[in-house]
């Protein structure tokens, strides 16, 4: 069999990439042959109360030990070629390979979880913790959340399951697993067999039924185990695999239905992953409409006006300060005098600030024509403008057997039979939103045509 390193680390926290490891235990087994190491290591930041008391590690012991960058050639050169047993290995390999990292070792080798092993050799029992499996198979404890200790325990597990079980059977969990994409330890393994491999949307589920992170993709199985093989680099997928217990999909005929389904979802289940989509009430545009005196200037909201149906709005922002610091820029890039556009109050006759360091154009003070200056202005908001819906009524966008509905930019399902069709048409009609009105402008010009079920 191939030779085995059994390995356990202690840590500053759980995160990989920000948190650096105290002490780090290892067991090399080559056929009869065992040894056993240890070693503290100073991480060169504080250690918390907290972890103090878990582990027993306090600062004062790690002072004088080595760094992680003093000894890596060495702990690199006792698990290059072996199989890494550990408990939860994820843990324990995505601190190791980012501690190698950043002293510029690769380090890649093939892992065993024993969380994992242990459920699939013993599925019948609940848990599989380390304290479970020692009550489980009366492993002998030399101390707890210590390194060595701990990897003597893993150690320990291994060899009870040689002598519980047949050989065949150990050997080929052992190969199912080494061989398998790794996935968080809370998950059942066969969702691996059922994931799909075309487009469609998933929501990762934690304890309850609030989903903690819906996505998309053009391959759902792809896109899903790409989340764990990240997490070893990255706080955020590392910190979600730890969370996830429950994965879901929803299957589309296409990559439109899974985008537009996606920000249905984030914006109707709000999940705590998902900050960029999650619904904005301050949404508002630049507007623009002729008065007697002149092209007048002012901030829209979302709620107040049917959105989509206008053809006097310029951009989408998240609130009027996002609005005022655009339309601000554009009057700084194009000499437009921010009285004018609302910016900043002045007395009638008097310059404004700009055209006191002559950066306006002067329309102020009846140095520019206001036609002149308004003329520039549409022109300098010319390539933010809002397209207004082009149909009369609903529309559809058909792809493949999916009709995909829309109204005034808004997204209002999927339609698979003419039935769907006419109770999606009979539903109340969403608000305008801007995630949708992105992903259908897009979607109008390669996927044409949209259809106007009206005509």
């Amino acid at each position: 069999m191939q030779p085995l390193a059994f390995v356990d680390l202690e840590t500053t926290g759980t995160t990989a990439s920000v948190d650096r490891i105290t002490e780090v235990g290892i067991i090399l087994v080559d056929g009869s042959d065992i040894q056993e190491w240890s070693c503290l290591i100073n991480p060169e930041t504080r250690i918390s109360a907290f972890i103090e008391r878990l582990t027993g590690i306090t600062n004062e012991m790690v002072a004088d030990a080595p760094t992680f960058a003093e000894i890596a050639h060495q702990i690199f050169c006792m698990l290059e070629g072996r199989l890494f047993v550990a408990h939860n290995a994820r843990f324990d390999y995505g601190f190791l390979k980012q501690s190698f990292k950043r002293e510029g070792y690769d380090f890649q080798v093939t892992t065993i979880c024993t969380v994992k092993l242990s459920r699939r050799l013993f599925p019948g029992y609940p848990k599989h913790n380390l304290d479970c499996l020692i009550e489980r198979h009366g492993l002998k404890v030399n101390g707890r959340h210590r390194a060595l200790a701990d990897a003597q325990l893993i150690h320990q597990f291994w060899q009870k399951i040689q002598q519980q079980l047949p050989a065949n059977q150990v050997t080929a969990a052992i190969k199912a697993l080494s061989g398998r994409p790794s996935i968080p330890i809370y998950l059942n393994e066969q969702i691996l067999d059922s994931l799909p491999k075309g487009p469609g949307v998933y929501l990762f589920y934690g304890e309850n039924e609030l989903p903690l992170y819906v996505g998309k993709s053009k391959n759902l199985r792809q896109r899903i185990l790409s989340h764990f093989t990240g997490d070893v680099s990255s706080a955020k997928e590392m910190s979600l695999s730890q969370q996830v217990r429950r994965i879901d999909y929803i299957e589309t005929a296409g990559e439109i239905g899974a985008l537009l389904k996606e920000v249905e979802l984030v914006k109707k289940l709000q999940p705590m992953h998902n900050r960029k989509l999650r619904r904005n009430n301050e949404l508002c545009s630049i507007s623009l409409k002729e008065t007697e005196a002149g092209l007048n200037v002012s901030i829209a909201y979302a709620h107040d006006l049917d959105f989509g149906r206008q053809s006097n709005l310029y951009g989408l922002f998240k609130n009027l300060q996002a609005a005022n610091k655009a339309l601000a820029e554009l009057a700084d890039e194009h000499g437009l005098c921010k009285a004018i556009i609302g910016l900043e109050k002045i007395k009638a006759g008097n310059p404004c600030f700009a055209r006191q360091l002559k950066k306006c154009h002067g329309a102020c003070v009846g140095e520019e024509p206001l036609v002149m200056h308004a003329l520039r202005l549409m022109e300098a908001l010319s390539k933010l403008r809002l397209h207004a819906w082009p149909f009369t009524g609903p529309a559809y966008l058909k792809e493949n057997d999916d009709l995909i509905v829309i109204d005034n930019w808004a997204y209002l399902g999927t339609a698979k039979t003419e039935e769907e069709l006419w109770q999606l048409l009979d539903s109340p009609k969403p608000q305008f939103d801007k995630d949708s009105y992105r992903i259908l402008q897009k979607a109008i010009r390669l996927l044409q045509p949209i259809y106007d079920p009206a005509k």
